[in-house]
């Protein structure tokens, strides 16, 4: 009787397992995956207290570095919440759809957006809209966000989302009130975080047009072109930290 019981238990236990490297295979979280929401809930304060010090005496080199560390560190290879984002054009999107990776941009709209910046992203959408999704997400109402929006061509999804409204609590309170904007996102197709930039190149007022749509088109293809040789890096990374 024995001997039967433990060949169940044995036969479960494989089972278990077998089950549990199928869900990674196919990309569902399994106990081991960190939600990036968590991730930023765990260590976001430590980083905001040693940023704020080294901001403080003017070193934003050192602020800078320790924002990568923690991208780096503890916030790549992380799982990005499968938020359901709100088009301007009123229709619904949720991440997990795009069944690809996933490029997403975070603005204001009361922020004014480098000059020849948006120009580059559509370039850059056109370019990539094989093998990557391209998100603008603004901070804004839906009638604020649609202003702007409209400058976008339609291989870019622009989304919105605000305090003020019921559904975006989570969303605003993980990202907007987290790392800020603008801020970039690089998310491979099962949703795991390959990357995360803030701020964009630094164009000078009386650049002329074509020049600044230029410095913007070769930092978000730089950028881009490395999140594409990264993208299924990301179970080694997480390993090699371990």
């Amino acid at each position: 009787m024995r001997l039967i019981l433990l060949f169940f238990i044995l036969v479960s236990l494989s089972f278990a397992a077998n089950a549990q490297q199928d869900s990674s295979l196919q990309g569902e979280p399994t106990d081991q995956t960190v939600s990036f929401s968590d991730a930023i809930k765990t260590h976001l304060r430590k980083y905001n207290i040693q940023s704020d010090i080294e901001y403080e005496k003017g070193d934003i080199a050192a602020g800078q570095a320790l924002f990568d560390s923690l991208v780096q560190n503890y916030l790549v290879g992380s799982r990005f919440n499968d938020f359901q984002l709100k088009r301007v054009d009123s229709k619904k999107i949720r991440l997990s759809k795009f069944n690809k990776p996933v490029f997403i941009v975070t603005y204001a709209s009361w922020c004014i957006v480098n000059k020849g910046e948006i120009a580059a992203l559509n370039k850059l959408s056109r370019k990539y809209s094989k093998d990557v999704q391209f998100v603008v997400l603004f901070w804004d109402k839906k009638s604020e966000a649609k202003k702007i929006g409209c400058k976008f061509n339609g291989a870019i999804d622009v989304c919105y989302a605000n305090e003020s409204y019921r559904h975006d609590a989570k969303i605003v309170a993980t990202l907007k009130h987290t790392l800020g904007f603008p801020t970039q996102y690089f998310l491979n197709t099962n949703l795991d975080v390959v990357d995360i930039k803030r701020g964009g190149v630094q164009v000078a007022p009386r650049t002329p047009y074509r020049e600044a749509m230029a410095l913007n088109y070769d930092l978000f293809n730089e950028r881009l072109s490395e999140f594409l040789l990264k993208k299924d890096l990301v179970k080694e990374h997480l390993a090699n930290s371990d």
